[in-house]
């Protein structure tokens, strides 16, 4: 079994940062992808990023530029790094990920409870 678990939210100003981590805990290889969606009160769930094991990536237009997705499989760790927030940021962030759980090629999907990021004007 695994479990992911989201770490770093919190409060910042506008134009600050964060970083978001998505620790893998359990029967862990590795991660085959990582994805980060994020979800505001009243609006619906969005994809902000995307990383494959291959090293693809896929952004949400409205945060090229200012957040960058990467994978640490020594640490069994994905990261969301958020610069410049503006306050329309403002979401619960949450991340999914599809985990290698043997060399035999099994794996495992599932997402982790969230991360409230909070950014003020």
């Amino acid at each position: 079994q695994v479990q992911l678990v989201e770490s770093g939210g919190g409060l910042v100003q506008a134009g600050g940062s964060l970083r978001l981590s998505c620790a893998a805990s359990g029967s862990v290889l590795s991660f085959n992808d990582l994805e980060w969606y994020r979800q505001a009160p009243g609006k619906q769930r969005e994809l902000v990023a995307a990383i494959t094991s291959g090293g693809n990536l896929n952004y949400l237009d409205s945060v090229k530029g200012r957040f960058t997705i990467s994978l640490d499989n020594a640490v069994n760790t994905g990261y969301l790094q958020m610069n410049s927030l503006k306050p329309e940021d403002t979401a619960i962030y949450s991340c999914t990920a599809e985990i290698r759980t043997d060399t035999y090629g099994s794996t495992w999907w599932g997402s982790g409870q969230g991360t409230q990021v909070t950014v003020s004007s």
